[in-house]
Parts: C-alpha cells; structure tokens; sequence
C-alpha cells in the first residue's frame, strides 16, 4: 500500500530522506490503505478523462470545454479503492491523482490507440473523455494567415473513431464499461440509446448549459443508467461524491459477475 510513496522517495520527489511526502498523498495513500477489500480491490481499470485537440494549422485546434475533473475524480476514487489504474487523459489543467498510471494523449487518434491498448486486460474501462467527433482533414503544417484565408476560412471535417464502440468488442467477460452523455435536450432518453448503441453497462448522463453542473465547475448533477436498472437521478454533488456513486455501481456489477 505504501509503495508509491516509497517509490517518490527514491526518485527525490519527497525532496530526500526525512522530508514530509506532500499531505494530499499521505491522505490518498491512507485511504487505499483503509479502503480496500471490496470488488475493486486489485482490478484494473481503466478510465479517459479530458478533452481532445484537432489540429487546424500549427497553432490552432479545434477543441471542448472539459477540464477533465470528472474523469480524474474517477480515476482517483478507482485508486483508493484498491485499483490499479491507469488514466488517459487529454491536456487538462488538473493534477494528475496520486498513484494513478498517466497516459497523456492529445488527438482523438492518439487517444483511441491509448484505450485500445489497454482495455482487453481491463475489469472496468471508464470513458469519462471529451473526445471530439471529427477532425480537420488536412491540418496546415503552417499557421494560417488571415490574409489567405480573406474573410472565410473552410476547414474540412472527418469523422473521428468511435472508441467507446471499438473498445468495447476487446473487453473480456466479467469486466464492467461505463460512458457518458451530454446532452442539452431530452436527457434520459438519448442517454438510454446511447446505452445501448455502445454496449456499455452504465452511462452517466448529465445536461449541458447548468451553471454549477457540468464543464469548468468541481460540482456535477447526473442520471445514471444501467441495463435492467431504472434511470438514478442525484442531486448536485461534487464530482468527487458523483465518483463515488458511480464506483458503487460499478462494483455491484463486478460483483454480479459483470458482462457475459
């Protein structure tokens, strides 16, 4: 359990022999520590987290509005919970959890080959990522010019992989995959087909607009579904405490034996 701290040590990130490791790991190390046991404990997981960049030019991308918070606090949670986890994650400005395994990508693409390489040996893959739906076709290896462009600049789009969808044809029996739905009309019932049209087991489902829910905000108000489970709704939260709900969820299906 208290290896990673360990491990910081040795690597000088504690400053050296007799400095303090920094509180937040301690607490985090301590809470692995008295946290095990359940049907976490040992698994791996897997969760994406952030938003994605498609280049136009070099120096401009077509990007979203995720700061990466939920899936981090995921990612964390899965941790303390006895899980072996490795994030993978967009640029996001959030510190990366204590313990976790990073994967930084930056495309849609790098993101894809990141999970798919990663999830067949995975008990609980998370996609909590913004990953953009299309790309720009042809990114300028140059910045764009204004006076090139003159007062419209077209830029073709391609339709990005679906990676949930891939991922979920390389997921071994018993293992359990949770997604996410943004929507801004309609919340249950787009959530439920999208449910069904990736395969996963649960999705989180959350409306886009809310001031103290959803992007730039450490609070979130979500929907779970599940198959053969009603649609849960919780209040407004911390996308820490959301975590938490979403792990207990996951971990009754670990323990029912997860997919067939």
């Amino acid at each position: 359990m208290w290896a990673p701290l360990r491990d910081d040590l040795r690597r000088g990130r504690g400053g050296g022999p007799g400095r303090m490791a920094e509180p937040g790991a301690i607490v985090d190390a301590v809470g692995r520590a008295l946290g095990g046991g359940g049907a976490l404990d040992g698994a791996r997981v897997v969760v994406t987290a952030g938003p994605t960049r498609e280049a136009v030019d070099a120096v401009r991308f077509v990007g979203n509005r995720s700061s990466g918070k939920m899936g981090y606090a995921l990612a964390r949670t899965s941790w303390l919970r006895g899980a072996e986890v490795t994030l993978i994650t967009g640029p996001a400005a959030v510190a990366a959890p204590y313990g976790v395994k990073v994967r930084g990508v930056e495309t849609a693409l790098e993101m894809r080959d990141a999970v798919l390489a990663e999830v067949g040996e995975a008990d609980v893959a998370i996609h909590a990522a913004a990953v953009a739906d299309y790309r720009p076709v042809s990114p300028s290896a140059d910045k764009i010019k204004r006076g090139v462009a003159e007062e419209e600049l077209i830029v073709r789009m391609v339709a990005n992989p679906d990676i949930a969808t891939e991922s979920a044809r390389l997921m071994k029996a018993g293992s359990v995959s949770a997604g996410f739905a943004l929507e801004t009309a309609d919340l249950v019932e787009r959530a439920g087909e999208k449910l069904a049209a990736k395969g996963f087991d649960l999705i989180v489902a959350n409306r886009a607009g809310e001031a103290d829910a959803g992007f730039d905000t450490d609070t979130n108000r979500v929907t779970i579904l599940g198959r053969d489970m009603p649609p849960r709704q919780l209040p407004l939260m911390s996308k820490f405490a959301v975590a938490g709900s979403i792990m207990d969820l996951i971990e009754d299906r670990l323990r029912q034996g997860g997919r067939g």
